[in-house]
């Protein structure tokens, strides 16, 4: 399968995991930090009670509700995992909870989601934290790390096709050959934000109507929400390849040298022998969070995050 491939493969021919053989409650997650948002997840208890907990955030777009998410999710609760399908702020059912939404610097954000969890459920972390980020969630998973990672003492953490390099990631969704991909991503990315809860003033709604690319919606909408001085600083700010020297967290990169969203040259600037905790697999293929094979029922990423985790257990 070419990366392309790889993928659309679960928007073509796959099915959400079934993960109706678990139990599974919504959790609403107050973030504390004076704005009045919430974020929403699902929380699958392990069994035995005594897993450890599995945190996993999606990509832009998303929600706890994505192919991969749920296949995840499936896998590491057959391995005895507890986990939570967190919802960024602003995304997929959590929309309606929050005003203000995530972009991939928003790493407070997984900071004040885990303390409100661990209110709720403190039990839940007893076992170990394991991470795990998928697409622009890895790259605020690793800001996270960078930060906070020691401080909340996670076992181990993992990242599936993380844009390392957001400028680069925002050049390449923008060359020719990705026009669909691009068109997909910036309709989604307005509903999104026209799904806000009391709507958009007139302003920004003649802004976001003006807007007609990735690069213009991150120049015009995110960089002015969130004090960046355009996209430009907001790139250069979040990108995680600026954090990895400071992350401590024993973390595993995945990423695939077809990926037709994120390029993989970011990947293979990087020392990643000065940087004893951090693992890169880099796959000839995969494409963007796919890594399907033909005989196998979970994902390559998957078996190898579970395998990395497992060694890190105790």
């Amino acid at each position: 399968m070419t990366g392309d491939l790889q993928t659309v493969r679960n928007l073509l021919v796959g099915r959400p995991a079934d993960l109706s053989a678990w139990p599974c409650r919504q959790v609403e997650l107050d973030l504390d930090d004076g704005t009045g948002d919430h974020l929403l997840g699902s929380f699958h208890p392990a069994a035995p009670a005594s897993g450890p907990l599995a945190v996993l955030i999606h990509g832009l777009t998303g929600s706890q509700e994505s192919y991969y998410l749920r296949a995840t999710a499936r896998f590491l609760l057959t391995q005895g995992f507890a986990v939570l399908r967190l919802n960024l702020r602003g995304a997929g059912p959590g929309r309606a909870l929050a005003r203000q939404q995530y972009h991939a610097g928003r790493s407070a954000d997984i900071d004040g989601a885990l303390r409100a969890f661990q209110a709720l459920e403190p039990k839940a972390f007893q076992a170990g934290l394991f991470l795990v980020g998928f697409s622009l969630g890895a790259n605020v998973l690793l800001k996270f790390l960078a930060e906070e990672g020691s401080e909340w003492s996670v076992t181990a953490a993992a990242t599936v096709s993380a844009p390392i390099d957001l400028r680069a990631g925002q050049q390449c969704l923008m060359m020719p050959r990705n026009r669909v991909y691009h068109y997909w991503l910036l309709r989604n990315m307005k509903r999104e934000l026209l799904a806000s809860p009391g709507g958009l003033d007139g302003h920004r709604l003649q802004v976001l109507e003006a807007v007609r690319d990735i690069y213009d919606f991150d120049d015009r909408i995110v960089a002015p929400a969130n004090g960046f001085d355009g996209a430009l600083d907001y790139y250069i700010r979040c990108s995680a390849v600026v954090f990895l020297p400071s992350i401590k967290t024993p973390t595993l990169l995945v990423q695939a040298v077809d990926d037709p969203w994120i390029p993989v040259e970011p990947y293979r600037y990087v020392d990643w022998q000065a940087y004893p905790n951090l693992r890169l697999l880099l796959a000839d293929g995969g494409g963007h969070v796919g890594f399907h094979a033909a005989k196998a029922m979970v994902p390559w990423h998957d078996q190898k995050i579970s395998a990395f985790f497992k060694q890190l257990r105790g």
